[in-house]
């Protein structure tokens, strides 16, 4: 085509990105991506090779529903979401020839299910999910956390019809629960940290209890990719120098993800931080992936999937292995958290070495220091004037939380530097004290000054 100068024009290839920017385990194929601009700086290579001009157009959406309705529009090229929507999208858009998608990586997994939860009133009297019959609860009907919710009610023996679910969109049931409008909100991440950090309510679940993997994906529309796989090649390279950021400076990339969100950065950090909730990795795991199975199970219940969806046919692995070339087999396997606590603990004079032990303290500024265990942390705690935020290991799962919303347990036959544990609900420590007896509960600020005391 020429221009009106009769100059030859290059032609512009035109790619729309769906993400979503508060669902802050899929930064690195969105909202930071989007902020390095590493994508971009791809396709400006790629484009002085090809000849070719590309134009990347950026959408961000606040759930995965939304996002799969503008791939089967075929107005999304590529989009990222959650382990629900994702097979609800595989299957909603496999109809069209146009708009047919597959999994192409992962952008952050966790291996027990946590990063999907149940949180109430902070003055609630429930103690377990069983004490939600008759209330409201709100989640995104077809989202990760209502399927954990419906996974969790099931496990502990009571019937979801017992619950009185609203289905509402995670901003709002967040206010809601704040509102006092609900009860409880099942949610993903990181809506029920965020619920914590706020004050606005505590945990009452953990979606770990259910050993279920829980993670997020990236998918492309198969017409697009196969006429373009050099921008799908593009994305995967770009996607993994964001994910190598934020392995190697989860601190600042928290900051950073924060200001672009209005996230608080500490609930951010609790969740990408070392020792987080969340393992960046792109590479499709096997144990991850066999999550779907039941996922399927309960989608076509609900008719978000249909019965005959080929799962195997969604996935979609061959650009990873073209990225990651031999290493992808040993990365592939690798189900190890990338980020974790290390260092010396010098108040204690130990070794910061155990995920299940390694506690962390962010006083202020853009640097944290490490400690042993929970016990060493309060120590370190009580001579410390000003505390942005601490996080501590739950003494039974190693699930990360933030150490003033805990419930503790002082436990005298424990070891000095192990004498208190956290606890992310109250039905985690309740268990531990069968079979710890003497644990007797105390408060998080009579810990820190008990603490001082005991030097």
């Amino acid at each position: 085509m020429l221009t009106g100068c009769g100059v030859l024009s290059e032609p512009t290839v035109v790619v729309n990105v769906g993400y979503q920017s508060k669902t802050i385990n899929t930064v690195n194929a969105g909202t930071l991506l989007r902020d390095r601009g590493d994508f971009e700086n791809q396709l400006k290579q790629l484009g002085a090779t090809t000849n070719t001009k590309y134009r990347v157009v950026w959408q961000d959406f606040a759930s995965g529903a939304p996002l799969t309705a503008q791939m089967i529009a075929t107005h999304v090229d590529i989009g990222s979401m959650g382990d629900y929507p994702l097979l609800t999208n595989g299957s909603k858009t496999h109809k069209y020839d146009d708009a047919a998608t597959e999994l192409v990586a992962t952008t952050g997994y966790n291996l027990r299910g946590s990063l999907n939860q149940v949180v109430v009133r902070s003055d609630s009297s429930a103690r377990t999910l069983a004490d939600l019959t008759g209330k409201k609860v709100s989640t995104s009907l077809g989202s990760a956390g209502d399927g954990m919710l419906s996974t969790a009610v099931k496990t502990v023996g009571i019937s979801k019809d017992s619950l009185h679910v609203v289905n509402q969109d995670p901003s709002v049931g967040a206010s809601s629960i704040d509102g006092g409008q609900v009860d409880a909100l099942a949610q993903f991440v990181p809506w029920p940290q965020l619920v914590i950090y706020r004050n606005q309510g505590r945990l009452l679940y953990d979606g770990g209890d259910n050993n279920v993997p829980t993670f997020h994906g990236v998918v492309a529309r198969r017409q697009f990719v196969d006429g373009h796989p050099e921008v799908m090649a593009a994305f995967l390279r770009a996607m993994k120098s964001t994910t190598d950021e934020i392995v190697a400076h989860p601190l600042k990339s928290a900051l950073r993800v924060s200001a672009l969100t209005g996230i608080e950065p500490e609930v951010i950090y609790l969740y990408n931080g070392p020792n987080g909730f969340v393992s960046f990795d792109m590479t499709l795991k096997d144990r991850v992936l066999a999550a779907f199975k039941p996922i399927k199970t309960y989608l076509v219940g609900r008719g978000a999937v249909t019965k005959d969806f080929d799962v195997s046919h969604f996935i979609n692995d061959g650009y990873l292995k073209q990225l990651f070339g031999p290493d992808y087999p040993q990365r592939q396997a690798n189900t190890a958290n990338p980020m974790t606590l290390t260092g010396f603990d010098e108040v204690c004079g130990l070794p910061v070495n155990d995920p299940a032990q390694a506690s962390e303290l962010w006083a202020s500024g853009a640097a944290t220091e490490v400690s042993a265990t929970p016990s060493c942390l309060l120590r370190r705690l009580a001579a410390t004037p000003h505390i942005r935020a601490a996080y501590v290991p739950d003494a039974l799962t190693g699930l990360r939380i933030f150490a003033d919303h805990a419930v503790w347990l002082q436990d005298p036959e424990a070891l000095p530097t192990q004498r208190y544990k956290p606890f992310a609900t109250s039905a985690g420590a309740d268990t531990y004290r069968t079979k710890h007896p003497q644990a007797a509960a105390v408060g998080y600020a009579a810990a820190i000054g008990q603490s001082r005391v005991a030097g």
